[in-house]
């Protein structure tokens, strides 16, 4: 692969500017008044910030990518910093939009409003920590997530975790993954607690249930449903509600 050019030849406006920081105040045309923007000590031209005015969002985080002109974001929480909201553009005044929403504590559908291009993740803000609201918040995450995603066993692992959620059982404990295995955790994040079997969905359509890591040692099953009804007799007894991590 070879080499990114010169983010000065790809960013001649950040450039000439000094930073991405200061291209970003300089086409919002006065819409970002005072609010906060810093970038990267390392990389000016590459990475911004943006602070928000509420204790529970990070910074929304912008880069440029370096082997074609666009930008990222990514807003996430404080406690988890998992994101609320990304998305990608070619358009930095569309960024000053979504990064002033952002700032000022829009709601998460109403930053979208400001700048089309942002999207919402499905996780929502719990700006009280309550491990039930964040254990829900990551399902809606995950159930967003299944369902978008673009690859061949993509609507395997979308009734996987579909299937998943419709446990009680299983709904009431915090979800994660790890290479699109689909496990389980009596704490959030930052702190997890693993508990119960791994759940995943094969390329070849099956549904595995394991003890270790994407495993099958205790069965393999041609619907989602009697994977995850295994895996739910193979829950501990006596699991209390989910508990802050971390």
């Amino acid at each position: 692969m070879s080499a990114p050019p010169d983010p000065a030849v790809l960013y001649p406006d950040a450039a000439a500017c000094g930073s991405l920081a200061a291209a970003l105040r300089a086409v919002a045309g006065g819409r970002l008044g005072a609010v906060p923007v810093t970038s990267s000590d390392s990389a000016p031209l590459l990475h911004a910030s943006v602070a928000s005015a509420l204790p529970h969002r990070e910074p929304l985080r912008i880069s440029a990518w370096s082997h074609e002109r666009r930008w990222s974001i990514r807003g996430a929480d404080r406690f988890q910093d998992l994101p609320l909201v990304d998305g990608r553009t070619d358009d930095l005044a569309e960024v000053a939009r979504a990064a002033r929403a952002w700032h000022d504590g829009a709601a998460l559908e109403d930053v979208r409003r400001a700048a089309p291009f942002v999207h919402l993740t499905g996780r929502f803000e719990v700006p009280d920590q309550d491990p039930a609201r964040l254990t829900e918040s990551e399902w809606q995450g995950m159930l967003r997530e299944a369902s978008e995603l673009e690859y061949d066993w993509q609507e395997a692992y979308q009734a996987l975790v579909e299937a998943a959620y419709a446990e009680p059982a299983l709904r009431a404990l915090y979800p994660f993954t790890s290479h699109w295995a689909l496990r389980f955790s009596t704490t959030t994040r930052p702190g997890l607690t693993t508990v119960g079997p791994c759940l995943s969905a094969g390329g070849d359509g099956r549904y595995g249930v394991g003890r270790g890591f994407i495993t099958a040692d205790l069965g393999l099953f041609t619907t989602a449903r009697e994977a995850v009804a295994l895996a739910v007799r193979r829950l501990p007894t006596g699991l209390g509600p989910t508990a802050l991590g971390g």
